[in-house]
């Protein structure tokens, strides 16, 4: 999320693909919550955003997650992004971005640039930066998006080339735009270590629209406009942002009934967000989004897994596939999410070029629906004894307040079907975020907000063999598949290796998606032009000041 108070009383909230998130807009700008005077200006206040999601780490090479993109996004610089308009890659930090020949990425840098703590910004950084996460390649990261990227030349202070291992990268401009593109500090960031949270604050290493004055991990964040900002986006107008996190989405909900916040986002429950829509001061507002929930199976712990005492390829996958002929879309869809939700029966959501329902006719029984015989016969056809002992995990706190509801009903699924037996247990996402990647989970909830808007970033993440699940899915011709796609100059061509990704894919069940999130927020009645752009983003055009 990004949060700009312009120097024409405009609000602008960006939330990219955030599928049923929820956010709610006081109707001025420091809001009932905010300290300042509301006239949008210069000094406007300090404005106050409330949210139940999570950071797992400030520094960029720790974290792949929505909460920790939702800061650094804020206080970091990225050298492109993507216009609020379209999918368009744009100058952000640099000057200029482009590819100068196939295999190399030019980006000039303007001369002067400074972090807010005087140190200079130079092209050394950004080599680092890129240097530095893929040597960590911390689990948790996203290092492993950097997959094409050869080396880094600095040839001046304000020149730097990005050498690429194949030609023709279609995606690696957007890949700068995501996670891994944040631009760190060489002075004061570890080149071979995370760098702590309170160390990174104390140097106040910050290059982005913000600062960050004060950090109270998960619990409270107060940000000050960087008056050293270069970027695409106007300067700050506000005194600055507290963001507050919330234990239970409950507690939010209160808070915004009670003018303590100005904005609310991830997550409100959909009762929350229906309920919130019958108040005469906020405004519902939705549309389509790329937010994807799924199933992930670890191919070393699950039933019959590869380091399991019984480990059987044949047995596992037929444990995977009579999971899904047993998920129900519709009824989690209607049920726990009201319709903000929407089945999903394969990798890539609709809305992006070479979307497909590969798992559609796959499983269940071919139409959407599940089909509890035909996961029976797929379990004895392999030898598998019934019921199967399935231990399920998923994040109380990352997902949102209905993941208990979503995964009871999951459990409920599998379980009335008399083939499964569901040890389902909860874990929040700090922990769970390191749990997942160290195996102790055999099968396990997560959910996806693209990093840029492409059908790329639903495949690459996940199944290459070195991906960020970290799950031990390792098929050659899909990753073979997913390296030519990227590089693949002709469109139709590329729309046609995606599509087959997908199919290859849906036969090995590597994840079970099962969901696509609605876009959806909620604004006070007197914010206006409320727009979803092409990359999934909402935005808030001028508001009208109380």
């Amino acid at each position: 999320m990004s949060l700009h108070i312009h120097s024409r009383g405009r609000v602008s909230l960006a939330i990219g693909a955030i599928g049923a998130t929820s956010l709610i807009l006081a109707g001025c700008a420091a809001g009932g919550g905010g300290t300042g005077d509301g006239d949008g200006g210069g000094g406007g206040g300090t404005v106050i955003v409330g949210t139940t999601d999570k950071v797992t780490t400030l520094d960029p090479a720790g974290s792949y997650d929505n909460g920790s993109l939702a800061v650094q996004t804020q206080v970091f610089p990225y050298l492109v992004n993507t216009d609020y308009n379209s999918t368009e890659v744009v100058p952000d930090l640099a000057e200029s971005a482009e590819f100068t020949s196939p295999t190399e990425y030019t980006v000039t840098l303007p001369a002067g640039l400074k972090w807010a703590n005087g140190n200079d910004l130079t092209s050394a950084d950004v080599k680092f930066s890129f240097d530095r996460n893929l040597k960590i390649a911390d689990p948790n990261g996203a290092s492993s998006l950097l997959y094409n990227l050869d080396s880094i030349d600095t040839p001046d202070d304000t020149t730097v080339v990005f050498h690429l291992k194949t030609e023709n990268d279609q995606v690696f401009p957007y890949i700068l735009t995501s996670f891994p593109g944040a631009i760190v500090d060489d002075e004061v960031f570890s080149a071979d270590a995370l760098t702590p949270d309170q160390d990174i604050v104390d140097a106040n290493a910050f290059g982005g629209p913000y600062t960050i004055t004060s950090w109270d991990f998960n619990k409270t964040v107060e940000f000050a406009p960087n008056e050293s900002y270069q970027g695409l986006l106007d300067a700050a107008a506000n005194d600055g942002v507290i963001l507050s996190y919330y234990a239970e989405s409950s507690n939010l909900k209160l808070a915004v009934q009670q003018g303590d916040v100005d904005v609310a986002y991830r997550s409100l429950s959909a009762t929350d967000v229906e309920d919130l829509g019958k108040n005469d001061k906020v405004q519902v507002i939705d549309g389509p989004g790329g937010e994807i929930r799924y199933i992930v199976f670890n191919f070393n712990t699950q039933p019959y897994g590869a380091t399991t005492a019984d480990a059987d390829p044949a047995k596992a996958l037929a444990v995977r596939q009579a999971v899904a002929d047993l998920i129900d879309r519709d009824a989690i869809s209607d049920q726990v999410y009201k319709g903000t939700y929407t089945p999903l029966y394969s990798y890539v959501p609709e809305g992006f070029a070479g979307a497909t329902e590969s798992l559609k006719g796959l499983y269940g029984d071919g139409n959407g629906a599940p089909d509890a015989d035909k996961a029976k016969a797929t379990l004895e056809a392999a030898g598998v004894t019934t019921p199967v002992s399935l231990s399920l995990q998923y994040s109380p706190d990352h997902y949102g307040p209905s993941s208990g509801d979503e995964y009871a009903l999951i459990k409920s699924q599998l379980e009335d079907s008399g083939l499964f037996t569901v040890d389902l247990k909860s874990t929040e996402w700090v922990q769970y975020s390191k749990d997942r990647t160290a195996d102790v989970y055999p099968a396990y909830q997560l959910g996806w907000f693209p990093d840029y808007s492409d059908a790329d970033n639903y495949l690459t993440p996940f199944f290459l063999k070195e991906n960020f699940l970290g799950n031990h899915y390792d098929n050659a011709e899909v990753n073979d598949l997913i390296l030519k796609q990227a590089v693949e100059p002709d469109a139709d061509t590329r729309t046609a290796d995606i599509e087959k990704i997908q199919d290859l894919v849906a036969q090995d069940l590597s994840t079970v998606p099962y969901l696509q999130g609605a876009q959806v927020a909620v604004a006070g009645t007197s914010v206006d032009g409320v727009t979803l752009d092409a990359s999934f983003k909402l935005r808030f055009a001028p508001i009208t000041n109380n």
